[in-house]
């Protein structure tokens, strides 16, 4: 199994740290700046070897040419993103996999918030780092993708199995919650939910990472084909993908 660091950086962004203990590989996901990254290296003992860029925002891949530097590592990131991705060594496309050490983690496009997003998939572990595609009771904006894009994107992702641990790259998930619950007032999973989340972040808990099953019961996004969020959203009747642009198009205004 993995050994996973979450570092808290900018307002709410989450770096992840993998090493695997076998083979003393490290890697990290989206390092949005270099120095608490190395920081924690440093602590560790443990020496970085790859990159694993979700997309090419800024607050994603802002510590990538720094940390190349400083350890010569790789950076791995998606073929459509290879002209944006700051030092990338390495392309990858959907179902391509990369290795940290014996650890296998699987490739999946995931347009929507951007055109060329992926997420890693340690099926074997039961690991998801989905960047900013999905989110604790939310998704992503859609800045480059289409509604569609994402609606396909995130149905893909609710396919994994329950179990799977989703670690997300922003601490959105208090106020995901809230708009939830405007849109399913009645699902007492949302309403508990949001309950545990405002004392976590009352003391300042991470509350990631989540998992699919969890985000199955109480994330909007997930739910737009549901007949339960449909008739709560006085949406019965509509397709799937009409409820999901609808609710995006909310969220944003939120």
């Amino acid at each position: 199994m993995l050994d996973i660091i979450q570092i808290p950086v900018l307002n709410d962004n989450y770096i992840y740290l993998l090493h695997d203990p076998a083979s003393k590989e490290t890697a990290v996901v989206d390092p949005a700046i270099a120095s608490p990254v190395l920081e924690r290296l440093d602590a560790q003992g443990w020496t970085l070897n790859c990159i694993f860029n979700t997309h090419h925002h800024q607050d994603h891949v802002g510590g990538n040419l720094e940390l190349k530097a400083q350890t010569g590592c790789r950076i791995i990131g998606a073929y459509q993103d290879r002209r944006r991705i700051p030092g990338i060594d390495e392309t990858v496309i959907e179902g391509d996999w990369v290795k940290l050490g014996d650890v296998r983690l699987q490739v999946m496009e995931t347009p929507g918030h951007t055109s060329g997003h992926i997420v890693y998939h340690a099926i074997e572990d039961g690991l998801l780092f989905c960047g900013d595609t999905l989110f604790a009771m939310g998704c992503g904006r859609l800045f480059e993708g289409t509604a569609e894009q994402m609606w396909n994107s995130l149905k893909s992702l609710r396919d994994l199995p329950d179990e799977t641990k989703v670690y997300c790259a922003h601490e959105y998930t208090l106020n995901n919650g809230r708009f939830a619950l405007t849109v399913e007032p009645g699902n007492p999973d949302l309403i508990q939910r949001v309950l545990n989340v405002e004392a976590m972040r009352k003391v300042n808990t991470p509350t990631l990472p989540s998992t699919i099953g969890l985000e199955k019961k109480t994330n909007p996004f997930f739910r737009a084909d549901k007949p339960s969020l449909q008739t709560a959203f006085d949406r019965e009747g509509e397709s799937s993908l009409s409820v999901f642009t609808r609710l995006r198009a909310m969220k944003d205004k939120f």
